[in-house]
């Protein structure tokens, strides 16, 4: 979901840095509602966590550059489901940025575009989680098609976003929708492995239900909602 440097230049950065600071501003109203809800020590363990396992994704997995972006393993219904969607955004912002930082430097005029990516699809996905998981269900109990669904929705939401950057960039043309059929084309492995990802994480979450290790997750994983 990098979107490669040279696909979008000069004064079209602009919108990047807007979207960028928009998405921010999103993440820290995601945290503040996490933190209402399970406190500031909570937080920023599950935060912590959830910025390290981030980074790990895009700096350590492996990742295969596709034309005009990259291919990751996100794993962003993972960190909604067990961390909740205030510690994933801040996650993902701060897991990118350190990624940027001190190992990919390149990337750093892109942060805007990438960032936003990133927490729009995790915004598309607590917004799909909403509606796909009745309240009487806790996440370790969810059925295989709607994990299915949630990643489906982040997956299908960051490909909507690079399609939009690259086009945003490069113009409309049958290269541009060609590189980015290919792109979303090399995802499709994703979607696949991401929700048996997912069942394997509950299903050991679920064993942890009575045990003192649950506490690193958000409530939701184990408890209904009130």
């Amino acid at each position: 979901m990098h979107i490669e440097p040279g696909v979008v230049t000069g004064a079209k950065l602009a919108l990047g840095y807007a979207t960028g600071a928009g998405s921010i501003a999103l993440a820290g109203k995601l945290a503040f509602d996490a933190i209402r809800e399970t406190g500031l020590p909570a937080f920023v363990g599950r935060a912590a966590l959830a910025t390290g396992l981030v980074f790990s994704f895009f700096q350590v997995l492996p990742h295969a550059p596709v034309g005009v972006s990259e291919v990751h393993l996100i794993l962003g219904s993972t960190l909604l489901l067990t961390l909740g969607a205030g510690p994933a955004a801040v996650g993902l912002a701060l897991g990118l940025l350190i990624q940027g930082l001190f190992f990919a430097p390149w990337d750093l005029a892109q942060y805007g575009m990438n960032v936003s990516t990133l927490i729009g699809s995790l915004a598309a996905l607590a917004l799909v989680a909403r509606r796909v998981i009745p309240a009487r269900t806790a996440y370790v109990d969810l059925a295989y098609g709607q994990v299915v669904r949630m990643s489906l929705t982040f997956q299908a939401v960051t490909v909507g976003w690079v399609a939009f950057w690259v086009l945003w960039g490069e113009g409309v043309s049958l290269a541009t929708l060609g590189q980015i059929a290919t792109f979303g084309a090399a995802y499709l492995s994703v979607i696949l492995v991401e929700p048996v990802i997912d069942l394997a994480v509950l299903a050991v979450a679920k064993r942890l239900r009575d045990n003192r290790a649950g506490g690193l997750f958000v409530k939701r994983m184990f408890a209904p909602a009130v």
